[in-house]
């Protein structure tokens, strides 16, 4: 367990990652934090979660005067191709119909700091998952439901009919969710 006198922060509005901390018995208060999700040209994946993780850590420095701060941000990559949160329903169906019968690599960034140590560990994970083949109208009434909105490659493996999607996972299963739970113990362990 992670034991600490000072308090933990999750920036993130995800409710995926909420409900894995409190899984892994973590006590925190959360907040949001508002950037830019931007992909540059040529980025490797892992440089470029580990990079949207520390953009989102210095905005979240700013609202934290004592305590652990835990940013996190995920991609989905299809042959080079990053495929993030769809921006409408159209969106959504066509980064399904890219998935569909392939296999992309889940890439998730954490970025966790101690206010008052200043040590910070930055890190990521990379999930192998591939996907059975999925017919037009699942894909439609998936995305009628609105699930696949605020979700990296537009599918959630939890919780939802996403997971019938996947034929299988090579790596961390908690990183497609959105937080590789045993990166992040481990840095939490290691700058508590």
């Amino acid at each position: 367990m992670i034991k600490t006198a000072l308090p933990i922060f999750l920036a993130s509005k995800s409710p995926r990652r909420r409900k894995l901390l409190k899984q892994i018995g973590i006590k925190y208060k959360s907040f949001s934090v508002k950037l830019k999700e931007e992909i540059l040209d040529g980025e490797h994946p892992a440089a470029c979660v580990e990079r949207l993780a520390m953009e989102k850590m210095e905005i979240a420095k700013s609202k934290v005067k004592e305590g652990i701060i835990i940013t996190a941000d995920t991609i989905v990559v299809l042959n080079k191709q990053v495929i993030g949160k769809p921006k409408n329903k159209k969106e959504a169906e066509e980064f399904l119909s890219l998935l569909s019968g392939k296999t992309h690599a889940v890439y998730t960034g954490i970025c966790v700091v101690n206010t008052i140590t200043n040590s910070k560990k930055l890190d990521f994970e990379k999930t192998i998952v591939e996907f059975r083949k999925i017919s037009k109208d699942e894909i439609k009434d998936y995305v009628s439901g609105g699930s696949p909105m605020d979700k990296a490659g537009a599918y959630g493996i939890q919780d939802d009919f996403g997971a019938v999607f996947v034929k299988k996972i090579n790596g961390c299963y908690y990183n497609v969710v959105g937080l590789p739970l045993t990166k992040l113990y481990d840095s939490l362990r290691k700058i508590s």
